[in-house]
């Protein structure tokens, strides 16, 4: 019987560590969720921060003039920013058009350089800072022997 009593005695010894070791988890463990969250937001955000520039890009070098080309390129990524759901503090899309002033049969090419400040303050996770910028940038050829304008 005093074997049973001691036994019985130390498992109270025990009792509630299970509640203990949860709570002192949880906050680490709800820490760990944050990053994960963070981490696939600005990845997901970079992605398309790259498919904007892309897009710009290819949109920019099919048309004929420097003009024309900056405001498709500018449409084009803005558009694409919104159908990937993505909402930036700030936007800025840059678009070289020197290549379009090259002779026909010369080698030309246009950049889009695609800039956006994401919000990560809605993320309540110690030392996350609260705006990330990313940056796409892409070079798409112009056609050597289309005419420019």
């Amino acid at each position: 019987m005093k074997t049973f009593r001691l036994r019985l005695r130390g498992g109270e010894r025990e009792r509630g560590s299970l509640s203990l070791e949860a709570v002192m988890l949880f906050p680490a463990l709800i820490m760990v969720l944050l990053l994960v969250v963070a981490f696939g937001r600005v990845t997901s955000s970079h992605n398309a921060v790259d498919t904007a520039a892309r897009n710009a890009a290819r949109a920019a070098s099919l048309e004929r003039n420097g003009g024309a080309a900056s405001s498709a390129g500018q449409a084009t990524a803005n558009r694409v920013l919104g159908q990937q759901g993505l909402r930036c503090n700030s936007t800025s899309v840059s678009i070289s058009t020197g290549g379009f002033s090259a002779r026909i049969g010369e080698r030309a090419s246009t950049t889009v350089t695609v800039t956006c400040v994401v919000n990560l303050s809605d993320i309540a996770l110690p030392g996350l800072p609260g705006a990330k910028t990313l940056t796409g940038s892409f070079t798409s050829p112009i056609d050597s022997y289309r005419q420019r304008g």
